[in-house]
Parts: C-alpha cells; structure tokens; sequence
C-alpha cells in the first residue's frame, strides 16, 4: 500500500534500508527475513520483502542493513523523568518505605534539575531504542518555576515524541496521605494549572510530538475530588487519563481502609475506567479487576524491573492480555530502575513473568516486542501514528545490529533482541530524522547532559540536606 504524502517539505526527501530483516509488529506480525523499508520525509512509504523498488526519487541516503533488525521503535508507556538525579537512594526499601524516605528531597525540585535529569533520562532511553516515551510528573513545590515548560523544553532539544502526564498530589500526611504537606498542591490549584497544560501545550494533530495527559498521582497521595475532578476535566479536554494502580499490597489495604474497597472499584467510582485511561503497574489484581480492565478497555503500563526493586510482585501480564487488556511496557522512574532504558524491560518482563502461574507459557520473544511497541502506542493512543511498521505511519523505527559478538550466534532475529544482551542501535529515526546514529546520540552531547545532571543532582543533595 502506498503511503500518503509526507506532511512537510521533506516529501520527496527518501532514506531507503534494505538487507536487513524485518519485525513491523503489524495486526498479522509480518517478518521479513531480508527486505526492505522506505521512508519518505516523515512518513513509511514502503516496507516489504527482498531490494527496495526501483527509481525511487530523491533517495538522500542508503543503508545496507545486512545483519540488523527493523523495529517500530520502543514506546515507553511509564516514567518519572525528574527521578534521574536521585537514583541510587533508598535502595533496600518497599514502595511506601521508598516514597517516605524520598518525597522530602523531590520536594525540593526546580526548573533547572527537572530540566537536567529530562535530558538525562530522555537520552539513556533514546540511545536505547525509544523514540516516544511517556513521563509522569507530580510534584510541583512552590516558587520551582515552570516545571512543564523546562520539561517540554528539555525534551525537543532531545528530539523524541512526548506524552507529557501533569500529574498532582493535594493528599499530603495531614489528611491521611504519604508525601509532607509542602510537597502538594491544592485541588483547585492543581487542576487550574493542569489545564493551562493542556492549553499551552497538547498537539492532537497527526504526528504530534507533545501530548498532554491528566495524571493525578495515586490513591495514597491525592483526594477523590481531584480524581473526579480531573476526570471531567480530561474528558472535557479530549486528553488521556493516567496514574498508579495496584502497585502493592499497602496500597489494596489503604484503599480498603480508606475507601472501603479495592484500587480497581475505588477507580471505577470516581470515572477512572475507560479507554482513555491506562494506569501504571498494576500488579496486585484479582480476576474481578482484570474483567473489568478489559471490558472498559484501560490500559497498563508494566513496570518489571520496578515491581521487583521494589519488591511490589509480579503482574499478571499474561491473563491480561488473554482477556484483552491493553498492555504497553514502562521503565518507571530511575530511582526504582537505575539503569533507565527499555530494553531491560522487554527481557524483564519476559524472565519475571515465567516466574509466575503460566511458567515458560507466560509470554515470548515476539509478545514482549509487541508490548514494547504496538502495545505501548495502543495505550498512549497513538496506533494510527506509531507502534508497528506500515505505509502511512510515522517514520518512528530502530535499526538493530546484531551481528555482533553478543549475537551473532542467535539466528532468530527477534529472540536476539529479547533473551540478548542490549543490541546496539545503528540508526534510530523519529518523524523521518536521525536521533541516534551509530550508538550516539545526533542531537545532543552526552558528556554535557552527564555532567550537567550530575552538578543538579549534587545542587538537589546539597539542598534536601539544608531542609
């Protein structure tokens, strides 16, 4: 099928690949062993079997890619950007141990480290892959400038595609909450700035780079009027929902003794239900809340490396997709996941859910990439644009080498880039353009965000030990 006209100047501007193999994570998980794939100026043109056609025009650039795979590329559903510059801390502690210890220092969280550790965390995960990654910020303290805009700011220099989750708390330990009373915000306070989000920033246009989500935190740390407010308020907007859900035991027995029932009813009261919502983690559900997750339609983003730093349990990924959940992956913020990329969760959420009820059954090499990529876009909402190789989607993909020592020995492409070792990425394109080449980043110097992170890490230790 041919592919409409690119949207922009760059139409006729092509970059063909070809002697590569092939995974586009289409409806019907087409492969192609050696084919070929063109991209014209932002959009796929084509992608199929054996050499690109002939006389394609304008063809700026063409890439052998003997000994590589194409992807989609990865689509990270889950993340706490901000968390990058304090990772390493509270490193033996459950979920709640972990947010008491932690909420006093991201309390203290400013324009210039939001802006810092969203270089940092945006460039560990597009080297690895990622072209479209969802980030999930809450904290907002007082006098800390315009956290959205340093964020957004941060990330176009970076050059991926943004679901940018304004999260809230207004449940502080006063009223029966975890984070300490100056690290929230009011309800209305909230909601009013949450909609300037949405105002200033949300693109629902074909191939968009920034969306906005509204994402009050989690059921510990803000008030059932903010949850239906923000509902009404996203629904009222055309924007995604999203927050944490069934993350832990504690958090069942704070919603039971708060609420007087489950996370998953406690959120299907308050209008958090629904296709446009997905919620984070969700690893303590019984078959009641799955049912009720797949006849609604809301969708998960799995955490793996996460729920086992954190000691949180294993999600049961497998009954979820078998009763049709919408399921996408999420490195979590890098205070739960020090090392920050996805990869790790495609081979995490393979190994950590074969240790559970379904044993070797529980998922594949060719399920877990679909989670890291259709299944991610499915969750953002975005599968018209991205999430699988096809005419017409966006230029979003990642050329894999794996011909190299770590694995060149496994002949399946795709279980090499699943069970493998981290495959270096010879090329990775977002809307048509280079964001890594060669394992580098092309769109930023990576020794400068490293050393700047660390100076507004260092800035934020200092600062949360002054109190």
């Amino acid at each position: 099928m041919a592919a409409p006209a690119a949207s922009d100047s760059r139409a006729t501007r092509r970059i063909v690949i070809e002697n590569c193999a092939i995974a586009t994570v289409d409806a019907d998980g087409t492969e192609y062993a050696s084919g070929h794939l063109v991209v014209a100026g932002n959009l796929i043109e084509s992608v199929g079997a054996g050499k690109a056609p002939e006389g394609l025009e304008n063809v700026v650039r063409r890439i052998d890619g003997t000994g590589h795979l194409v992807t989609p590329g990865l689509v990270n559903t889950h993340h706490h950007f901000y968390q990058w510059i304090t990772r390493g801390l509270a490193t033996d502690h459950n979920l709640f141990n972990w947010l008491v210890a932690l909420y006093p220092t991201w309390a203290r969280i400013d324009a210039p480290m939001l802006a810092a550790a969203t270089q940092g965390s945006l460039a560990m995960m597009v080297k690895g892959g990622v072209t479209t990654a969802s980030d999930h910020h809450y904290v907002f303290p007082r006098g800390s400038g315009d956290l959205v805009g340093a964020e957004l700011a941060a990330a176009r220099e970076i050059g991926a595609r943004i679901t940018l989750a304004r999260g809230s708390m207004d449940r502080s330990v006063k009223d029966g909450g975890l984070p300490p009373d100056f690290a929230v915000e009011t309800t209305e306070g909230a909601l009013k700035a949450t909609e300037e989000a949405i105002d200033t920033h949300h693109d629902a246009s074909f191939g968009s780079m920034v969306h906005i989500a509204v994402a009050p935190c989690s059921p510990f740390s803000i008030s059932t009027e903010l949850l239906r407010q923000g509902a009404e308020l996203a629904r009222r907007k055309g924007v995604r929902m999203h927050t944490h859900g069934s993350e832990t035991v504690e958090e069942e027995k704070f919603c039971h003794e708060l609420f007087g029932m489950g996370p998953t009813d406690y959120f299907e009261s308050t209008g958090w239900l629904g296709e446009d919502v997905w919620m984070a983690h969700c690893v303590h559900m019984n078959d009641s809340d799955i049912d009720a997750f797949a006849r609604t339609r809301t969708g998960v983003a799995h955490c793996p490396s996460s729920n086992a730093r954190l000691a949180a349990g294993i999600a049961r990924v497998p009954d979820m997709l078998a009763a049709g959940v919408p399921v996408g992956l999420g490195v979590d913020g890098t205070a739960s996941n020090e090392s920050g990329e996805l990869h790790t969760e495609l081979r995490n959420a393979l190994l950590i859910n074969r240790l559970g009820a379904h044993r070797e059954a529980a998922l594949d090499a060719r399920k877990v990439l679909r989670l890291g990529t259709y299944g991610g876009a499915q969750v953002l909402g975005r599968t018209a644009e991205i999430g699988s190789l096809e005419a017409g989607k966006l230029a979003d993909l990642v050329l894999w080498k794996l011909d190299g020592l770590a694995h060149s020995t496994i002949a399946d492409p795709v279980t090499a880039l699943v069970f493998g070792a981290a495959a270096p990425v010879t090329l990775s394109l977002v809307n048509g353009e280079p964001v890594v080449e060669d394992g580098r980043l092309t769109t930023a110097d990576e020794e400068a965000i490293a050393r700047t992170a660390r100076a507004e890490a260092q800035r934020l230790a200092r600062i949360a030990a002054e109190g």
